[in-house]
């Protein structure tokens, strides 16, 4: 299952719900491990609120995912090497 939520005019899905549940992980540890509360988090899954970036990118770096899965930009679930900027 997928969450639509609308960015601008744009309709953009993210898989926060499904790889949660893949994994067997409640969305209390995920509230947990971005330091928010079950019921806020519930929202973003559900599409009432929007996610931060930063907690998008604490997601695909704990999930070892790219951020373009997360948001259904690809279906490859690789994470790309870090820059070397870094």
């Amino acid at each position: 299952m997928y969450v639509i939520i609308k960015l601008g005019e744009q309709m953009k899905t993210i898989r926060l719900k499904e790889i949660r549940e893949d994994r067997d992980i409640s969305q209390k540890e995920i509230a947990q491990l971005l330091h928010t509360t079950q019921q806020q988090y519930s929202m973003y899954e559900l599409g009432i609120r929007l996610i931060p970036i930063d907690k998008l990118c604490i997601l695909a770096d704990f999930y070892k995912v790219s951020l373009d899965y997360l948001v259904c930009r690809t279906d490859e679930r690789k994470m790309y090497p870090k820059s070397k900027l870094d």
